[in-house]
């Protein structure tokens, strides 16, 4: 085998965009024989308590010692043309990869994570840890916690590896291990075969059955692997890979079905990795009402009105203030009153404060009829008018053999069978949901629509 490096780290922290190394700990092993090196590192940020307290590494210890960047050309010397072996090495991997990139060097060694290594040698056995190695095997710790001591047990369980297992079967163990696609050791390695290639959702989950994460792809396995890929650079990546004990997915006909299947079981399931679409509970938009000659925004709330089914709503928006601030922003750009929009409070006859300011063109005060504020304040709330649905009742999107069954605006399921269709069509409704809308806005332009011949009427469910 090639010249091998047995490698353990200690750090102020998890996270490897942000934590920074303690201390380097290395056996060095190659044809020369067996050699060992190891240095504490100035982290260049003070050490948490609790982690002093696990590795023994305080800050008086690192006070005086080097940082990564003066020892940086000599730990690249020391791995170059080494196998880089570690436990849970996507860990020590990652901040090796980070400190390396902060001075701007390439660091890309072949990795060999022992996890998946005892894992493959001894699948026997349940938990694959450090601590459960060294039980099992009788594994001499010398001083856990410390990166050379740590180091040091690594390479004892390779030297016993060798003792039970053929020269050959190791190699092709670790050839195969160290040439598949990354996956973080607590997930099944024969995992990255039984993804598909194919478009559909995926679904991330921790230590319960309620997911970390979801997400879409026109490619499930290209997709999933990337997280793991480049996971060292993301702090939130690092995290969710750390977090993942298991992987599910849904394999839909094209994109159009993955994008609706995802915003839908983000919906239900509120995984905490997904803020962007999660359940916005408050979504409102502006309505546009006739007073005398004047046209007045009203806020209208999705859950007093069927959005799907008007025709003059514009924008929208999370909550109130997101809507106001959208208004006053369109009324600067367009020189429209604040105090008629009624944004704010301004006595009859009275100017209000942008007009003052040369800013409103005086419909607070008479100098613009309301017939022509209003009508300049439809032209400015124009490209904010949502879409009204252009159907008399529900339709079918086909993509492949499937059929994505839609009213007003609404994802009722994806059926593959009639009885299916007739099934979405009685169950009703769910609430209008913005991500949904904006994605079907988009897809009704270039789908194939099947229009139904008679259907149950579908009525919208309240929240």
């Amino acid at each position: 085998m090639q010249p091998l490096a047995f490698v353990d780290l200690e750090t102020t922290g998890g996270s490897a965009t942000k934590d920074r190394i303690t201390e380097i700990g290395m056996v060095l092993v190659d044809d020369d024989g067996v050699r060992e090196w190891s240095q504490l590192i100035h982290p260049q940020m003070r050490i948490p308590l609790y982690i002093e307290q696990m590795t023994g590494i305080s800050n008086e210890m690192v006070a005086n010692m080097p940082s990564f960047e003066a020892v940086a050309a000599k730990v690249d010397a020391l791995l170059q043309g080494r196998l880089f072996i570690a436990h849970n090495a996507r860990f020590d991997y990652g901040f090796l990869k980070n400190e390396f990139k902060r001075l701007e060097m390439l660091f890309k060694p072949q990795v060999l994570c022992t996890v998946k290594l005892s894992r493959a040698l001894y699948p026997q056995f349940q938990r694959h840890n450090l601590d459960s190695l060294i039980d099992r095997h009788q594994l001499q710790a010398k001083e856990r916690h410390r990166a050379l001591a740590d180091a040091q047990l690594i390479y004892q369980f390779w030297q016993l590896s060798l003792q039970q297992f053929s020269a050959e079967a190791i190699e092709a163990t670790v050839k195969k291990l160290v040439q598949r696609s990354s996956l973080p050791s607590q997930l099944d390695p024969n995992l990255v075969h039984e993804l598909p290639e194919s478009p559909g959702v995926y679904l991330f989950y921790g230590e319960n059955d309620l997911p970390l994460y979801i997400g879409k792809s026109v490619n499930i396995r290209q997709r999933v692997l990337s997280h793991f890929a480049a996971d060292h650079r993301n702090s939130k990546e690092m995290s969710l890979s750390q977090q993942t004990k298991r992987i599910d997915w849904i394999e839909t006909g094209g994109e159009l079905g993955a994008l609706l299947t995802e915003a839908r079981l983000i919906k239900q399931m509120t995984p905490v990795h997904n803020q962007r679409l999660r359940r916005k509970n408050a979504l409102c938009a502006w309505q546009l009402q006739q007073k005398q000659d004047q046209l007045l925004p009203q806020l209208t709330w999705a859950n007093d009105l069927d959005f799907g089914s008007q025709n003059n709503l514009y924008g929208l928006y999370n909550n109130q203030r997101d809507a106001q601030k959208a208004l006053r922003n369109l009324a600067g750009e367009h020189q429209l009153c604040l105090g008629v929009l009624g944004l704010e409070k301004v006595g009859n006859g009275k100017p209000c404060f942008a007009h003052q300011l040369k800013l409103c063109r005086g419909a607070c005060v008479g100098k613009e009829s309301g017939l022509e504020h209003a009508t300049r304040l439809l032209v400015a709330m124009g490209k904010l008018k949502l879409a009204s649905w252009p159907y008399p009742g529900a339709i079918g999107i086909r993509e492949a053999n499937e059929l994505h069954v839609i009213d007003h605006w609404c994802y009722l399921g994806t059926a593959r069978s009639d009885n299916e269709v007739e099934e979405f069509l009685t169950q009703g409704r769910p609430a209008f949901d913005r991500d949904t809308y904006r994605t079907l806005v988009k897809a009704l332009k270039k789908s194939q629509i099947v229009h139904f011949r008679s259907q149950t009427p579908v009525m919208p469910q309240k929240n």
